[in-house]
């Protein structure tokens, strides 16, 4: 089996022109939704760490 280098190119163009690729509107959307997802989870698992760590020092007494 041998390599064709050229073939090989004119393939991987036959797909890339098969994909349907999103509108610049779309990725914008879905990185803003992507962003925010991330924002809230940050601040929500700062919260849960916060109020778990509150919860520890109130049960060992610890850090006045």
């Amino acid at each position: 089996m041998s390599f064709s280098p050229g073939k090989f190119l004119h393939d991987v163009r036959t797909e890339a022109e098969r994909v349907t690729w999103p509108t610049r509107r779309a990725t914008f959307v879905t990185t803003g939704a992507v962003l925010a997802m991330a924002g809230l989870a940050s601040i929500f698992f700062f919260v849960v760490d916060q109020l778990i760590g509150l919860g520890v020092r109130q049960l060992f007494g610890l850090g006045g």
